[in-house]
C-alpha cells in the first residue's frame, strides 16, 4: 500500500490550507468503512473522504460522487450531534505515522463551547475513526468498537479513554541521522528494503525500494548519503505528485527512479483521489456481487439437484401402465389366482402375439388384494409422474431465472446491485431488511439511434419490467434474444428505420450471455403482444408475432450518461 507516512504528510499539509477555519455543513458515511464530511470554507465547499477500509485506507479531499443509504449509521448521527456547524481548528499528524488528528471547536443545544477531536487511524485492518472529547480524551463513539476481548492493550468503545496505538520503535527519518539508520540495518542478511520498512517510520515498501536503487546496492556510506539526500528532500517538500507503473499502478508524492513514470498531478490530495477512484467501488460491487452470486449459485445448485430427482421420477414412473396391466390380467383371471401362490402364468391379451406373462403375487394377500396393490402402484406413479411433470417446469423456470439474474451480475453497476438484492429479497433467496432504502424508479440505460430514436435497455429484472410494461407504449418495438439470458429492448416508435432496427438488435444481443458471439438471433415484435404470464418471475414474459434478426452484438458509442448527485 503506497499510502504511507510520506504521503499522509503531504495530504496533512495542503489539508491544513484548505480546511483549517472551515465549518462542518454535512456528514456522511456511505458505507460501514467510509465518511464524508463537506466543509464549507473561504466560499467554497470541499469534499473530505475519510476510509478505513482494509485495502484502500485513506484520508484526503476528493471529487468523487457517493451513494449515501436512506438512513444513516449510528455513527455518522453521533458525528452530526457534535460536528455539525463546528470549525476545525487544527489538523496534525502524529510524527509520521498513519494517524491524523483533526481539532474541532463549535457549541451544544444550550450555547456551550465544545471542543471535540475526530482521530484518524490507517493501519490496514486494524483502521479506525474515533470521536473523543479533546480535553479528557474520553471516546464519545467509534467507526469500529473493539473490546477489551478482541485488544486487551487499547480498548475502543464508547466511555473509555483514548490511548495512542503503541509505538514500534522505529525511527524518525526528519530527525535521524544517516548512522542511527545504519544501525539498525544489516547488509550481510539482505533484503534491505524489508529492512528499511521496519526501521524508519513512515516508509512504504514502495519507497524503501527506491531508496535501494538510489544507492545501487552500494557500500553503507552510499546508502548513507542517498538516506540524507532522500530525507533533505522530504523536509524541503520537493514534492512530485505522480503515479507509476511497478508491475502495478503505485503512487506517490516522492520523486520516483525505479518504476516508470504515468501521470502527474498537481497535488497530494488530486493524486490520491484520481488513484483511488473506484478503486473501493470497484470493491465494494465485487463484493456485494460475490454474497449475492453464492446465494444465486446455492440455489442454482439445489434446483439441479431437483431436477435430477425429477427426471428420475418420471422415469420409473414409465412403469405405471405395466402395473396396471398386471391389475387387469389379473381381474381378469381371478379365478385361476389362490392365496399363497408366488406367480402366476397367464395369457397377455394386450400382446399382438398373445403371449404368456408371469405376474409376481404376494403370497399373504388374496387375489383381490394383489390385483388391488398393482391397481395402486399405477396410481401412485402416474399421480408421482405428473407431478413430476409439473414440478420439472417450475424447476426448469427457477433455473433459467437463477441464470439470468447471474448474468445480471456479471455487468452490474452499483444501483443495480441493489435493484436485484430488492428482487431476490421478494423473492425470498434474501432476508428481507429491517430499514429498506426509499423506492426510486429503474433508471434502464438510454441510447439514441443513429436516425435519432430513442432506445431503452434493462439491465435487470426490475429494470426490464419496467421498460416493457410502464415505460413503452403498446405500439413500440420490443427486442429480446432468441433463448438466451439478455435484456428487454424498446425502441420508442412504432415503425423504426432499419437502421435503428439493427442497433436496438445488436445492444440486446451486447447486452445478453452471448456478448461475445459473432451472430445472435434477436426476436423482435410490437410491446401489445408482449404478456406476463400470472404468477412468473421478474422478468418472465412470453410474446406473439415476432421476427428473428441475426446480428452481432455492439455497443451504441453515445449513452445518455446517467447523473449522480455529489453528497
Amino acid at each position: 500500500m503506497p499510502f504511507d507516512g510520506i504521503v499522509l504528510k503531504a495530504v496533512v499539509e495542503e489539508l491544513k490550507q484548505e480546511l483549517v477555519g472551515g465549518r462542518i455543513d454535512k456528514i456522511y458515511e456511505p458505507t460501514d468503512t467510509e465518511l464524508v464530511l463537506t466543509i464549507r470554507n473561504n466560499r467554497k465547499n470541499h469534499s473530505l473522504v475519510i476510509s478505513i477500509h482494509p485495502s484502500y485506507f485513506r484520508i484526503h479531499l476528493t471529487d468523487t460522487a457517493f451513494h449515501n443509504p436512506s438512513e444513516p449509521p449510528l455513527f455518522c448521527m453521533v458525528l452530526r450531534k457534535h460536528l455539525i456547524g463546528a470549525r476545525i481548528e487544527n489538523l496534525e499528524q502524529l510524527d509520521l505515522e498513519r494517524i491524523v488528528c483533526i481539532d474541532f471547536r463549535g457549541k451544544d443545544e444550550i450555547g456551550d463551547v465544545t471542543e471535540h477531536q475526530l482521530i484518524v487511524e490507517l493501519m490496514g485492518k486494524h483502521s479506525n475513526v474515533m470521536l473523543v472529547e479533546k480535553e479528557t480524551k474520553r471516546i464519545i463513539n467509534a467507526m469500529k468498537h473493539v473490546p477489551p476481548a478482541v485488544n486487551r492493550v487499547r480498548t475502543i468503545l464508547p466511555g473509555a479513554t483514548y490511548v495512542f496505538p503503541p509505538s514500534n520503535n522505529k525511527l524518525n527519518p526528519l530527525t535521524t541521522t544517516g548512522e542511527d539508520l545504519l544501525r539498525k540495518l544489516d547488509f550481510n542478511q539482505g533484503k534491505l528494503d524489508r529492512q528499511i520498512v521496519n526501521a524508519l517510520m513512515g516508509f512504504s515498501p514502495f519507497l524503501a525500494k527506491e531508496l535501494v536503487h538510489r544507492a545501487h546496492l552500494g557500500s553503507e556510506k552510499t546508502y548513507e548519503k542517498q538516506f540524507l539526500k532522500l530525507r533533505d528532500e522530504i523536509i524541503a517538500k520537493k514534492y512530485e505528485f505522480a503515479t507509476y507503473e511497478n508491475g502495478k499502478e503505485e503512487f506517490h508524492v516522492m520523486p520516483i527512479t525505479h518504476a516508470g513514470k504515468k501521470r502527474a498531478f498537481r497535488s497530494a490530495n488530486e493524486l490520491v483521489d484520481r488513484f483511488f477512484e473506484n478503486k473501493a467501488e470497484r470493491d465494494r460491487i465485487k463484493q456485494r456481487v460475490r454474497d449475492l452470486t453464492r446465494i444465486l449459485q446455492n440455489e442454482w445448485q439445489k434446483n439441479k439437484r431437483k431436477l435430477a430427482i425429477h427426471q428420475e421420477t418420471i422415469e420409473k414412473a414409465e412403469e405405471a401402465e405395466k402395473y396396471k396391466k398386471y391389475g387387469e390380467l389379473l381381474t381378469a383371471h381371478m379365478y385361476m389366482v389362490e392365496k399363497g401362490m408366488k406367480s402366476i402364468t397367464v395369457v397377455d391379451y394386450y400382446d399382438p402375439e398373445q403371449k404368456e406373462l408371469t405376474i409376481p403375487l404376494k403370497e399373504d394377500l388374496t387375489p383381490s388384494e394383489n390385483a388391488q396393490r398393482y391397481f395402486n402402484r399405477y396410481r401412485k406413479l402416474k399421480h408421482a409422474k405428473e407431478k413430476a411433470k409439473e414440478e420439472l417446469e417450475k424447476t426448469k423456470a427457477e433455473i433459467a431465472y437463477l441464470e439470468a439474474v447471474l448474468h445480471q451480475l456479471e455487468h452490474a453497476r452499483e444501483e443495480d446491485i441493489e435493484e436485484i438484492r430488492s428482487e431476490l429479497e421478494e423473492q425470498g433467496y434474501q432476508k428481507q431488511r429491517q430499514t429498506r432504502k426509499k423506492t426510486v424508479p429503474p433508471q434502464p440505460d438510454k441510447f439514441i439511434s443513429s436516425d435519432g430514436t430513442v432506445i431503452y435497455v434493462g439491465r435487470n429484472n426490475k429494470q426490464n419490467e419496467y421498460v416493457t410494461h410502464k415505460l413503452a407504449h403498446k405500439e413500440d418495438i420490443w427486442l429480446h434474444t432468441l433463448n438466451i439470458p439478455g435484456s428487454h429492448v424498446i425502441i420508442k416508435s412504432s415503425n423504426p428505420s432499419e437502421q435503428t432496427l439493427m442497433e436496438a438488435a445488436a445492444l440486446a444481443a451486447y447486452y445478453s450471455k452471448a456478448r461475445h458471439s459473432e451472430s445472435v438471433p434477436v426476436d423482435y415484435t410490437k410491446v401489445k403482444y408482449v404478456k406476463k404470464p400470472k404468477g412468473a418471475k421478474p422478468g418472465f414474459v412470453t410474446y406473439t408475432e415476432q421476427k428473428t434478426l441475426y446480428v452481432k452484438p455492439k455497443k451504441l458509442k453515445q449513452p445518455e450518461q446517467q447523473k449522480t448527485t455529489k453528497p
